[in-house]
């Protein structure tokens, strides 16, 4: 009893999640990750099209 005891305790100390909120901060690093990506796309876009423009 007194092992299961200092190991929860030792757990208790380590600034651990659950397998649960790992998966969700990883699903919201990835949708961000996706965002991230799209506008920088978005960004060489307009970026060619003010080149385009001001080339005329």
């Amino acid at each position: 009893m007194q092992v299961r005891t200092a190991m929860t305790s030792a757990l208790q100390k380590m600034n651990l999640v659950t397998r649960e909120e790992f998966d969700t901060q990883q699903a919201v690093l990835t949708r961000s990750r996706e965002k991230l990506d799209a506008l920088e796309q978005q960004i060489a876009e307009l970026e060619e099209t003010i080149q385009q423009l001001t080339a005329k």
